[in-house]
């Protein structure tokens, strides 16, 4: 038995653009013995695994399958599954890393697996190095300020619609909605219902091949969103 177990590293990677990986991220890659990738059991493609084969190669980058799914009969299995195999490289004295897009502790898989590393083995050393979001990187793409002097920022998931931006767009003075694609024209109808198709911008792919920054919202309804897309929508107004 090693003398003392291995560390956990959560990495954001960033946002798609291999380039926006953090120094501090790629220096701990390239020491690590074991790195780990989410990845839906629906295919064997991860985003986070190719950045970090585009800075290291011969990278070993062992994918983890996580479910699609909100059915936690279902999910919890696969965050344990995916925690003991993390805990066996720790066990043996290995550091392990696991990459994820954006940050690590933003809407991130990651934090299912900390959790879950954390109450099998509660001692289990974790260190979290930060990562660029989608929304900062799409905010740059689009030229548009998240808040300014007072304003209030929220950060928000699409997942269910438009259900979120109804209850807290009277309390943000800015709102950025993640996770659109799915349900689209239920976000576009409250967008209309609250008057602020105008005050909205939608990026798409940021830092991607096909990346597009559409300013008029108008112009997407009715139409397929690329998986990667968010909204920023300013109630004062976006300006690009």
């Amino acid at each position: 038995m090693p003398d003392k177990p291995g560390t956990l590293y959560g990495l954001g990677v960033g946002p798609g653009d291999p380039d926006l990986i953090t120094v501090k991220a790629l220096e701990i890659l390239r020491r690590v013995s074991n790195i780990f990738a989410a990845s839906s059991t629906k295919n064997h493609y991860s985003l986070a695994q190719n950045i970090v084969r585009k800075h290291l190669p011969n990278a070993h980058v062992e994918r983890m399958a996580f479910p699609m799914t909100r059915d936690k009969a279902v999910l919890e299995p696969a965050w344990e599954k995916g925690a003991r195999r993390v805990l066996q490289v720790l066990d043996s004295g290995n550091d392990a890393a696991f990459v994820t897009l954006g940050d690590p502790l933003t809407y991130s898989t990651f934090c299912y697996l900390l959790r879950t590393v954390k109450t099998i083995s509660p001692g289990t050393e974790v260190v979290t190095v930060p990562g660029v979001t989608s929304y900062h990187a799409a905010a740059a793409a689009s030229n548009t300020p998240l808040t300014e002097g007072e304003e209030s920022f929220h950060l928000i998931s699409g997942a269910m619609g438009g259900s979120q931006l109804r209850k807290i767009i009277e309390t943000s003075d800015n709102v950025v909605m993640l996770k659109t694609y799915r349900h689209f024209e239920n976000i576009y109808q409250a967008l209309e219902e609250l008057d602020l198709l105008d005050r909205a911008v939608c990026i798409s792919r940021c830092g991607l091949d096909g990346e597009t920054v559409v300013g008029n919202i108008r112009s997407l309804r009715g139409k397929e969103m690329p998986y990667l897309s968010l909204i920023i929508i300013k109630r004062k107004g976006i300006h690009l």
